[in-house]
């Protein structure tokens, strides 16, 4: 029987993709809570959806300004996280991945997010402006808009794409969730009319990669390469021996970027939004993404890219 340390760690990606508050925090205790619910026969589906009833409820506390009512907030969505983490360890410790599933991941922290976006809109319409007599009024909107819309959705979905293209390299296929907008497109176009649900979902997923893969032209250059010279085996992690040093050197440029991915995902957005719901400026937290996180964003993008640029080079002089 394995221990649960043993679990734990094989509950990790990789130790480039986790991040040290996930790998010290929050796989431990998603670990023990997979556990417990697992004894209970409970489905890794129902943690899901308690994660979305937990984010939404954090969403209502940080509408107020009250610092018990942010606190219960910090809570709620820390035990959301767990949730979140609690799901897909279930998923691997039992092989219940299902469908449904994988929509109510990717869907729950969306909903965690717009609710929360909403409540500090609401709670700061009526708040003035740092320095000024003009209250927040529609402006606040606007700025949440900018921060979600714009900000926070493409840095997400990008820093995720980075992860599955670095564990792909890093273990092939089978250690990622590398997809591709045309491969999914396929699986919709065969699936019948009546399987509108799954139709929906890979209707949508393909919309998802075909975004990350338009702000990624020099890695789909090089992905495409790559795939050419390896054939049927570059999903395997089996390519020819003159490429395996391309895949190396890969991983090695793409190291140094998953410090990036990691602050663009959950955990530094969580701790901004804690600490300026507590200290009721919660106006900074939109600030964070629209301007700190922008710029990770940015130099995360361009050092990938040029990256793929100069293995590309690299391919197309050894073969």
């Amino acid at each position: 029987m394995s221990t649960f340390k043993e679990m734990l760690q094989a509950s990790f990606k990789s130790k480039d993709t986790e991040e040290w508050l996930d790998v010290h925090f929050t796989r431990p205790i998603g670990l023990v809570f997979a556990l417990f619910w697992n004894k209970l026969g409970v489905h890794p589906n129902v943690i899901t959806i308690l994660s979305i009833f937990l984010g939404i409820g954090a969403a209502y506390m940080f509408y107020h300004t009250d610092l018990w009512h942010n606190v219960a907030g910090v809570v709620l969505l820390m035990f959301a996280n767990f949730c979140d983490s609690t799901d897909g360890q279930m998923a691997r410790l039992t092989g219940k991945k299902t469908l449904v599933g994988r929509v109510l991941d990717g869907f729950s922290g969306d909903v965690w997010f717009f609710a929360i976006y909403v409540a500090l809109c609401l709670r700061m319409m009526n708040q003035y402006i740092p320095g000024t007599t003009v209250h927040w009024g529609l402006g606040i909107w606007v700025l949440a808009f900018i921060a979600g819309i714009f900000c926070h959705s493409p840095q997400a979905s990008l820093a995720d794409y980075y992860r599955q293209i670095h564990l792909f390299f890093l273990k092939g296929k089978s250690g990622s969730e590398l997809d591709h907008s045309d491969q999914q497109r396929a699986i919709y176009d065969s699936l019948p009319k009546r399987q509108w649900f799954a139709r929906l979902f890979y209707w949508n997923y393909a919309k998802y990669c075909k975004s990350q893969e338009k702000r990624t032209p020099n890695f789909q250059a090089f992905f495409q390469a790559y795939q050419n010279i390896c054939g049927e085996n570059a999903d395997s992690g089996n390519e020819p021996s003159e490429i395996s040093t391309i895949r190396a050197e890969f991983v090695e440029g793409s190291r140094p970027q998953m410090k990036y991915t990691n602050l663009l995902t959950f955990n530094s957005r969580a701790i901004c939004l804690y600490i300026t719901a507590l200290l009721n400026c919660p106006w900074v937290y939109l600030l964070f993404e629209i301007l700190v996180l922008t710029v990770l964003y940015v130099h995360m993008h361009s050092r990938h890219e040029l990256l793929s640029k100069k293995m590309l080079r690299k391919l197309k002089i050894e073969n």
